[in-house]
């Protein structure tokens, strides 16, 4: 009898099992996660992935089809391009230059932005007014258009794609912060902290940035993907990472012209970008919803 019972809770196990797999598959984003971490080894293991030079290439190797295409080959695993560059090399250091864009942006974009929310929301009043409304009018500039200007005055660099896209991320992060910090700081613990003599840089950090800390985790995730579009344009029109430094977007601009008879030299960098954005949207999207407490529990 205790043999059939063990038995039977095997059985019962085993049918469980695929349901327990698939209820997991759908609250947790499997394939978005799995999309983002070759992506991110990718970028990092560049270098041992790929063996070919992703800055100079053979113009004897010239416009070679992808290796599952009549004449492609497995040493140009997605083909050449017009100066017979390896495609799969520059896309792998193009996603190490998306990655440190992104990086660097959120880091430094989203802590001032962060700072800046914080102590609008909590001193309010004339300093509160006046943060908006820098918000507002960055908020209110045409993008494209400035970071053109900014390209032809300083020059296309790095360093100056960096400038560009800090100052249009940082008013994410401090119009969402701020609006956190307003519910917050009515709370009863922000008010027993007054009382019990906590200083405002005590509150800032020990009350009210733990309360807004699942928000910019969020705000943080949605906006990879912007940054990673919004560097592929710039490189695009010629105003990001500067040739010949590969970008994803400047890979897709330099397949323009042989679009018709090369395919591949555009298609796969840009479903390469739209690929990377999907999935971290979905991540995003599922990430927020966990962090949510009242969506937490629909999950």
């Amino acid at each position: 009898m205790p043999d059939d019972t063990r038995t039977g809770l095997t059985l019962r196990t085993a049918r469980l099992q695929p349901a327990a797999l698939l209820r997991f598959a759908r609250r947790v984003p499997i394939v978005p996660i799995l999309v983002l971490a070759l992506v991110i080894a990718d970028g990092v293991l560049a270098p041992w992935l790929s063996s070919h030079n992703p800055r100079v290439g053979e113009l004897t190797q010239r416009l070679l089809p992808p290796m599952w295409m009549e004449g492609g080959s497995s040493e140009h695993i997605f083909g050449t391009d017009q100066q017979g560059r390896d495609i799969f090399a520059r896309i792998s250091y193009g996603a190490r230059v998306s990655l440190l864009v992104a990086a660097v942006v959120l880091v430094v974009g989203g802590g001032v932005g962060t700072l800046l929310g914080l102590v609008s929301g909590w001193y309010g009043g004339l300093l509160d007014e006046l943060i908006m409304r820098v918000v507002d009018i960055f908020m209110a500039l045409p993008l494209i258009l400035v970071a053109l200007v900014l390209v032809v005055a300083l020059g296309p660099s790095f360093s100056v794609l960096l400038l560009i896209m800090g100052l249009w991320i940082w008013v994410r992060f401090a119009r969402m912060v701020r609006g956190e910090v307003l519910k917050l700081k009515e709370m009863d613990y922000i008010a027993l902290a007054q009382v019990a003599g906590a200083s405002t840089p005590r509150i800032l950090v020990r009350h009210l940035w733990p309360g807004v800390r699942n928000t910019v985790t969020v705000v943080a995730t949605l906006q990879v993907g912007l940054v990673i579009i919004l560097e592929a344009s710039l490189s695009f029109l010629g105003a990001g990472i500067p040739p010949p430094e590969p970008a994803w977007g400047s890979l897709v601009a330099e397949g323009r012209d042989v679009l018709a008879g090369a395919w591949w030299v555009s298609t796969i960098p840009g479903l390469a970008i739209l690929v990377t954005v999907l999935s971290l949207n979905l991540f995003g999207d599922w990430l927020r919803d966990t962090l949510d407490p009242k969506l937490r529990q629909q999950l």
